[in-house]
């Protein structure tokens, strides 16, 4: 039987076909939601890199447990502030990255 030879497609072509292109709304929900869940990722990644729970790190920055569970889990409301006290409070590196589009605003 002869084997089907697969072949492989990058990563964005992908995203093209099955979320949409670059710039539409839904490929722009789905960039954005992405964000949010590796920036929740990273805030539990250094909290465990120092061995303490969600409730240990919450009495760090003055918060309840429930609170850095939404940090990690559904960063879907989370303050710039409260976001910038977590990653303090593990004394993590924090680099933003903006980029801005090439097309230039135009005001009437």
């Amino acid at each position: 039987m002869p084997t089907k030879k697969l072949k492989t497609v990058p990563l964005d072509t992908m995203i093209d076909r099955h979320i949409g292109k670059v710039g539409t709304a839904v490929r722009d929900a789905f960039e954005h939601a992405l964000t949010l869940d590796l920036l929740g990722y990273a805030i539990k990644e250094a909290r465990l890199y120092h061995n303490l729970t969600q409730e240990q790190l919450g009495k760090l920055i003055g918060v309840q447990k429930a609170q850095i569970s939404k940090l990690e889990n559904n960063f879907t409301n989370a303050r710039f502030d409260t976001v910038m006290k977590v990653f303090n409070a593990l004394h993590a590196k924090v680099n933003f990255k903006v980029e801005l589009p090439k097309k230039k605003l135009v005001v009437a």
